[in-house]
């Protein structure tokens, strides 16, 4: 029997990927600020996390790199698979198994090969392709869609599953700057990977009310997404889900 292939969603865009006989944590993230908000429930604490066989982290912005929440959690020797950035940070919380990838570079771990693919956003990032079991992940925190992912299909003609962001989130004092792809680019990028199956991610994120009007402002709006994937790549599958919702994803692509 194959092992699970499933993810958690626990909110924004920390997952829960269960693949090869592995279990994957990304982005963590456990808490709020005062202009740092999921705008949705966090659907477990670290304390409730299983055990993981990976952690990996796109970037060093705190709501995908919850280090300070993730202290809590116990097993110091896990492996972090990190953008450069990243690595002494986690360190410093006592992390000792940290690898760093630049785009196209690869770790493998137990049975998963973990790539890390290009990215563009406010700070330097990453995205990752997860492959085990006969199964290709592909998770991105909350990049932009630039012309360096058109060559993914190239390096993994299969995706089953691809994890995006969607808000197009703008920050208001830099002259409403995009910073990550909204609905429109999503659309366009399902269209050049051509997932089995996309779960949109990263949409309900909120600066709180006051922040919201004058430091961010974004898509909150998943269906907006899944309306432009059904103009410009009306055969593609995709499912918008809760937080704390499993997926078995091996049963999603079959629907």
């Amino acid at each position: 029997m194959s092992a699970p292939f499933a993810l958690t969603r626990i909110t924004h865009s920390c997952h829960l990927i269960e693949i090869g006989g592995h279990t994957v944590l990304t982005d963590p993230w456990f808490s709020e600020k005062a202009t740092y908000h999921p705008g949705e429930p966090i659907a477990m604490a670290v304390r409730d996390l299983p055990k993981l066989d990976a952690i990996l982290i796109t970037h060093y912005h705190y709501d995908h790199c919850d280090l300070d929440a993730l202290d809590e959690y116990q097993d110091k020797n896990v492996p972090l698979v990190v953008c450069a950035p990243v690595a002494s940070h986690a360190r410093q919380h006592g992390f000792t198994n940290v690898t760093v990838l630049a785009p196209w570079e690869s770790t493998t771990i137990g049975g998963l090969t973990v790539t890390a693919a290009p990215a563009k956003h406010q700070v330097e990032e990453i995205t990752f392709v997860i492959e085990g079991d006969r199964h290709t992940v592909y998770f991105a925190g909350d990049t932009m869609f630039i012309p360096e992912l058109l060559e993914l299909p190239d390096r993994f003609p299969t995706i089953d599953l691809a994890l995006l962001p969607t808000n197009g989130l703008r920050i208001r004092p830099l002259l409403n700057k995009k910073i990550v792809m909204d609905a429109e680019d999503a659309a366009q990028l399902v269209a050049v990977l051509k997932p089995t199956l996309t779960i949109p991610h990263h949409y309900a994120f909120t600066s709180g009310s006051l922040g919201d009007k004058l430091i961010t402002k974004g898509d909150r709006n998943p269906g907006h997404f899944v309306d432009a994937v059904k103009r410009v790549s009306p055969s593609s599958r995709i499912l918008v889900t809760n937080p704390g919702q499993r997926i078995d994803l091996a049963m999603a692509r079959q629907r």
